[in-house]
């Protein structure tokens, strides 16, 4: 299965500022009064979303912080402890992680969400039958609005663990959920490509790109396809498109790169 929140010195800004808005979260601001359990819920949502900003940012210090005065704060809130599951993941403290994400399906079992989350850190041990057993349940949520990303990941763990019939069954399934989603398209023709199937590889690339929008990775790979195909002619006219539709990304960067090695 990619953002920065900008300079940190500006996110720090706009964190004094929305200090300044709920005083409950301010040191600054003192009461006697203990805060309510909604203001307790409140503050703990605000901290979660504070720690995930952190943690986008690499920031892991701060984000901990935070994410241990929302647990505080909210207890039994599920999202505060996926949170802390994904922080202890980013901090390789998988033991921590683990029950962090079961504490948080405890609290909420059928959350999709959570469960994706709880996938790919299962995926990333190694633990790839229960990982897959997990993006399955997301899945099958009938609540879950995205199944074709829970689908995809099953099939980019089980590719990592080299099961790659069962990992294509899994990016057919994406698109048959949705047929317009490309990273489940890029994942289907890299598989075949990896496999030297290459015809199979490049037919659905083109149909894909003939009936949806073309991305810059399925542009660089139609190059690799081609090259491999022997088809300079045709790696060109990929080439062509990522450099005109996509200038200046780091797949034109890699365009370069590839266009000084011989095919092969």
């Amino acid at each position: 299965m990619r953002a920065s929140l900008g300079p940190a010195r500006r996110f720090l800004q706009t964190l004094c500022l929305a200090g300044a808005v709920l005083p409950v979260l301010s040191a600054c601001v003192s009461s006697k009064a203990p805060p309510s359990p909604a203001k307790q819920k409140e503050a703990a949502g605000y901290n979660v979303q504070l720690g995930l900003a952190y943690m986008r940012q690499g920031d892991l210090a701060l984000a901990k912080d935070k994410l241990d005065k929302a647990v505080k704060e909210d207890p039994d809130n599920a999202d505060v402890h996926s949170a802390r599951g994904l922080l202890f993941q980013k901090m390789n403290q998988n033991d921590k992680a683990d029950a962090e994400f079961r504490t948080a399906l405890s609290l909420k079992p059928h959350d999709p969400t959570i469960l994706n989350f709880y996938g790919v850190f299962l995926c990333q041990a190694g633990r790839t039958d229960d990982a897959v057993k997990r993006f399955e349940e997301a899945a099958n949520n009938p609540l879950y609005s995205t199944p074709e990303a829970a689908y995809t990941n099953a099939g980019v763990c089980l590719h990592a663990a080299k099961k790659d019939d069962q990992a294509r069954a899994y990016f057919v399934k994406a698109l048959q959920k949705r047929p317009n989603f490309a990273e489940a398209e890029f994942q289907l023709t890299s598989l075949d490509f990896e496999r030297h199937h290459y015809a199979q590889a490049r037919a659905s690339l083109d149909l894909y790109m003939t009936t949806f929008n073309e991305t810059a990775d399925l542009l660089l790979l139609g190059v690799r396809i081609a090259r491999a195909q022997g088809d300079a002619v045709g790696a060109q006219r990929y080439a062509h498109r990522l450099q005109q539709d996509f200038p200046g990304s780091d797949q034109v960067r890699a365009l370069a790169e590839l266009e000084r090695t011989p095919p092969g």
